[in-house]
């Protein structure tokens, strides 16, 4: 079964006079349990693609189908309940909350689904302590390394416990090993939870990783490429 299915995917971009395509009639299935890299430079579209995915983004054209919703046809509000509980996302600059402790960064998520408040404690440190952050629950984003805070956000993003997570160059502010410590968390809970994976990226580090290497040029799908994955070299 897919996790993801999009259909005739158009987006174009006003630019003062020039229209840029960001997505040029795209189509691709995603099944579940995927470790899924869609790669390619600048402009190529991976990541408009996969805003599109996540609801954050809305196509010109085409039907996006994400589990059980069909992301094209929601409303805000639908989209935004959409992406609470169904999707986790990983960016690269981390989009933590600064006032907020490594726990609450992670509890918020769960708050504003209505969670109770001993129910988010317990499976905020547990999250934690998944990613490697024992006993660093209570410290701020500030006191923390950026792989830590990257960390941090990969928690969140995985507390809801969702089936699909969406990174977005997660490793570009990563030294190389901290992005390989992050990879190798992204493979463990591929591995271990089945939560389907798309990461847009452009690092070929990031690449090998991948069971599936979508690659992408000016909109385009020109390249769908299954592979052997294998760790970054540190």
């Amino acid at each position: 079964m897919s996790a993801i299915s999009c259909r005739n995917l158009c987006k174009t971009f006003r630019q003062g006079e020039e229209v840029i395509t960001g997505l040029d009639h795209v189509n691709l299935d995603i099944e579940g349990g995927s470790f899924v890299c869609l790669s390619g430079p600048s402009g190529s579209g991976k990541t408009t693609l996969l805003n599109a995915m996540g609801g954050l983004d809305t196509p010109d054209e085409g039907e996006i189908t994400v589990g059980e919703y069909r992301v094209d046809r929601l409303s805000k509000g639908e989209l935004a309940d959409m992406r609470l509980r169904s999707i986790g996302f990983v960016f690269q600059s981390y989009n933590l909350i600064p006032v907020l402790s490594a726990r609450e960064n992670v509890e918020f998520v769960m708050q504003v689904q209505g969670l109770p408040a001993p129910e988010r404690r317990s499976r905020a440190e547990q999250v934690l302590a998944e990613v490697g952050l024992s006993g660093l629950e209570e410290r701020l984003p500030g006191d923390m390394s950026g792989g830590q805070q990257q960390r941090v956000a990969v928690a969140r993003a995985i507390a809801n416990q969702p089936a699909l997570v969406l990174a977005d160059e997660p490793t570009a502010n990563l030294d190389t090993r901290t992005a390989a410590q992050l990879m190798d968390l992204f493979v463990a809970l591929n591995r271990e939870r089945g939560i389907t994976f798309v990461i847009a990226t452009h690092d070929v580090r990031v690449m090998g990783y991948a069971r599936r290497l979508v690659s992408m040029r000016d909109g385009l799908i020109v390249a769908d490429e299954q592979q052997e994955s294998h760790s970054m070299e540190v």
